[in-house]
């Protein structure tokens, strides 16, 4: 009898063991409950983005700048900059050192994103379509947004 079971028994240790090495705990929050929504990569820039970005005390410097389809924004003084694939972060140092060299004496550099570049969904969902991206959105959120998967879709298998 022992044989016979010997093989689920293997086979169900085995799965357990894999869930157990998928799973991972939370990152905790300095008051040391759960953070519920863990952050993944940081958003990186790219064509169709609109930036806002401020220069303390130069009002000929602070604008909006949409990242045009070679990734660069066009901006006043220093010409063509490369923004595709930088964080928010990166870019605002960049922008700050290039002012820096022979520009603005100690500029200081605030940018966000006025406006996210549109996602693209397709196939077997309610309303396929071009859709504004929010900071933190998953499959699922996207999904939810185009109306939902129809009846035929397969909800087990989605192409990104």
């Amino acid at each position: 009898m022992f044989p016979r079971f010997a093989p689920r028994a293997l086979a169900l240790i085995a799965f357990a063991i894999t869930l157990s090495a998928c799973a991972v705990g939370a990152p905790a929050t300095p008051e040391g409950s759960v953070d519920p929504l863990p952050q993944t990569t940081e958003y990186r820039l790219g064509p169709g983005d609109k930036l806002r970005v401020s220069v303390f005390n130069r009002e000929e410097l602070t604008g909006e700048f949409s990242v045009g389809t070679q990734g660069c924004i066009s901006y006043p003084l220093v010409g063509e900059v490369a923004v595709a694939g930088q964080t928010v972060p990166e870019f605002t140092n960049q922008l700050s050192e290039q002012l820096r060299n022979g520009y603005v004496r100690d500029p200081i550099v605030s940018v966000e994103i006025a406006q996210y570049r549109p996602f693209y969904i397709l196939g077997e969902v309610n309303r396929p379509g071009a859709y504004p991206y929010s900071p933190g959105m998953t499959v699922m959120g996207a999904v939810a947004t185009a109306g939902g998967f129809t009846y035929r879709a397969n909800s087990r298998r989605v192409f990104v």
